[in-house]
């Protein structure tokens, strides 16, 4: 069942849950995060970033629709981190049904005007959209490179957008930590109290399973994931008896199902922990 993920996420606020948005990158990946949800009846939410060429778009997209068209569960595409007016574009003529207009590192009024263009133009099509306010930086940068989201700041935002959907800074950054963050736990409900549209996490991997399921329950929907599915599929390669691979997704030739192996294993930990098991309708 392909869906929008406006549809995902409005059921997740209204249920109290969150449900789990991870990378793909190949066929493979794709086909597992499909398979865990149909074998826990969940929603999903498949994060895909624009790799190579954008024509490449086209004919990925169209097997993902494929997939998700013919599961049982509702699955929607989202575009993850979308740069540029025309990455996006590209991505609602492939058939995303989400895209993130991400202008986080902008100033502020210049991240509010690029994105309500792009809220005109995918909402006239029925595309949902994700925008950023705050920025979530990278594990290992600079203290400071990260900004938190103001609760404030976050009520003008979505008014002035039209956003379905607000990714926030509280305290995650993208990548492995050398030690878990602490999430801002009383920002984030002043953000939820100050917006009405979902919630979403960056960063999630490694920030902790307590955490994690704490920002589910107070407010969180949706929670991007990538590196501990693919540290969990290369650990998985390594406890096979393979020699250490390459820490490069998508690139395992003949131990990609033992890789896969790993990463829907640790997608399906998430899923439970977010508490989106048998939310599917």
């Amino acid at each position: 069942m392909y869906v929008s993920m406006k549809e995902i996420l409005v059921k997740a606020q209204e249920g109290g849950y969150g449900v789990t948005a991870p990378n793909v990158f190949s066929e493979d990946t794709v086909r597992a995060v499909i398979e865990a949800a149909e074998e826990y009846e969940s929603p999903m939410i498949i994060d895909f970033g624009m790799m190579g060429p954008p024509e490449k778009l086209v004919s990925g997209t169209r097997l993902i629709e494929d997939l998700a068209r013919s599961a049982k569960v509702p699955i929607c595409l989202n575009q993850d981190h979308g740069p540029t007016y025309e990455s996006a574009i590209w991505c609602i003529r492939a058939g995303f049904t989400s895209i993130m207009a991400d202008r986080s590192m902008l100033p502020y009024e210049d991240n509010v005007a690029q994105v309500a263009e792009l809220v005109k133009v995918a909402h006239a099509v029925g595309v949902t959209v994700e925008a950023e306010l705050g920025h979530v930086g990278f594990a290992g940068e600079p203290e400071g490179t990260a900004q938190l989201t103001d609760p404030e700041m976050a009520a003008d935002f979505v008014a002035k957008t039209g956003i379905d959907c607000l990714a926030v800074a509280i305290g995650t950054a993208h990548g492995q930590y050398k030690e878990p963050p602490k999430l801002d736990f009383p920002r984030l409900e002043a953000i939820r109290k100050a917006v009405s549209v979902p919630l979403v996490l960056h960063g999630g991997s490694s920030t902790g399973d307590e955490q994690l399921a704490r920002a589910c329950r107070e407010g969180i929907c949706k929670v991007n994931l990538a590196t501990d599915l693919i540290k969990a599929g290369e650990k998985n390669i390594v406890d096979s008896g393979f020699p250490n691979p390459p820490h490069i997704p998508g690139k395992y030739y003949s131990v990609t199902g033992t890789f896969v192996e790993g990463y829907k294993n640790m997608l399906v930990h998430y899923m439970k922990l977010f508490g989106q098991v048998g939310k599917a309708w």
